[in-house]
């Protein structure tokens, strides 16, 4: 078995330490070892984008990057969003939207609209859309969701 190794991350803003084996991805550290159960498991291929984090800023599928690698990086995840009193302006629009439905590909649109919004703050439908392809929802039909996104960005 191969030794486990310590990884320092800003995650959610506050540095962690933590203990893995070089084959856990941060979806497994973050979930199973961390206790942040808000990025979801879906595919486990890279596929469904339910556990996408920011990496350094980038929407990334955490189920593909390898804990090892995000010595020393940035990682936000869906409870880095908020604050402890209230819910982001973009969650807040989800909920006003009903951009949800069953919630577990929830937190990762709402990573990657986050994303979007930081490096375009009034993104047309067609981007807003193109920038989401990654993230799937099997409940929603998109609308509601790209409606919210739209409805954050103009809140800005």
């Amino acid at each position: 078995m191969a030794r486990k190794r310590i990884v320092t991350a800003r995650i959610n803003g506050c540095e962690q330490s933590f203990l893995c084996e070089p084959r856990q991805t941060l979806l497994e550290v973050l979930r199973d070892e961390l206790g942040m159960t808000g990025t979801k498991e879906g595919c486990s291929n890279g596929n469904c984008g339910a556990c996408t984090v920011a990496l350094n800023g980038r929407p990334v599928v955490s189920c593909l990057v390898l804990a090892v690698e995000c010595d020393g990086t940035e990682i936000q995840t869906v409870e880095g969003l908020a604050d402890k009193e209230r819910l982001a302006p973009l969650q807040q629009c989800f909920l006003e939207q009903a951009a949800l439905q069953c919630g577990i590909c929830t937190p990762g649109f709402l990573v990657s609209a986050s994303c979007l919004l930081k490096e375009n703050a009034e993104p047309t439908e067609e981007e807003i859309r193109f920038y989401l392809a990654g993230n799937l929802c099997r409940c929603t039909g998109y609308d509601k969701i790209v409606k919210a996104v739209q409805a954050a960005a103009a809140a800005d």
